[in-house]
């Protein structure tokens, strides 16, 4: 494991687990006899979008997961803005990867986007005009303000994509996880969504996301994760982005050419 500094230099203090977003330590979980994710810590730089990559199979989404309760690890703690992130729900907002969700599932759009506002809503809340416009402000930033009424199902995969993240927004929310959100969208809403997402860097929040391009890392992100069962490096772009990082996560799974030009990239 290659350890890097953050770029104030107080990862892995007391301090920067405390001011973290998110913060992992010691996460294992394991499907069967092998582990997924072994021993892993992570601390989520505030305010700065942050990609999680590593090859297929490296526990990439494993450990979002896990940290959100969604699958249970075998040990490790997970906190969010220095509280367990159980007593941080209402400031996490998740989005899914699009192969997790049943589409057939016979709702609107304006319906799943109205699903973030559940706990301005309460369980038996009433739905008012100001809930709905908030929603509709929610699609209108996701471009797909026309589709309201649509059926999810009806919907192509990249609009699909663009409508969890209207609902993620509607939670208004201080982190965000996404779990590959640019997986099989077409180049209109990968452009959409990368702009919602630096929008939300620019009014503080905070971006994690599952990412699997690699040549898109240095344009889009400000820090970088990398992972393949244990944590190989974490740090901002231009330092952990590198050849040997690189080679450690995906060792021959990525040709020397291709590591020498994502970092000189990076760079």
């Amino acid at each position: 494991m290659l350890e890097l500094a953050s770029s104030n230099g107080i990862a892995n203090t007391n301090e920067a687990l405390a001011e973290s977003p998110l913060a992992i330590r010691g996460l294992t979980v394991s499907y069967g006899q092998k582990p997924a994710v072994f021993s892993v810590d992570m601390t989520v730089q505030a305010g700065a979008m942050t990609a999680v990559i590593g090859p297929n199979g490296a526990g990439k989404s494993t450990m979002l997961k896990a940290a959100l309760g969604i699958v249970k690890p075998l040990s490790g703690q997970v906190t969010a803005f220095g509280k367990p992130l159980e007593d941080q729900r209402a400031r996490v907002a998740y989005v899914p990867q699009r192969a997790s969700v049943d589409w057939d599932f016979p709702t609107r759009v304006i319906d799943v986007v109205l699903m973030g506002l559940y706990r301005e809503l309460g369980l038996l809340g009433r739905l008012r005009g100001r809930h709905k416009a908030k929603a509709m402000d929610c699609l209108n930033r996701v471009g797909m303000r026309d589709f309201a009424d649509r059926q999810i199902g009806q919907l192509s995969g990249g609009q699909q994509q663009r409508v969890f993240l209207a609902r993620s927004l509607a939670q208004d929310a201080d982190l965000y996880l996404l779990d590959e959100p640019f997986a099989g969208v077409d180049a209109a809403t990968e452009k959409a969504i990368i702009a919602v997402l630096k929008s939300l860097k620019d009014a503080g929040k905070t971006v994690v996301v599952v990412h699997h391009d690699l040549a898109t890392v240095t344009d889009y992100f400000d820090h970088v994760f990398l992972i393949n069962t244990r944590k190989v490096a974490e740090g901002p772009v231009d330092v952990a982005f590198t050849a040997e990082t690189l080679q450690a996560a995906y060792g021959g799974r990525l040709a020397t050419a291709q590591i020498d030009q994502l970092s000189r990239a990076a760079g």
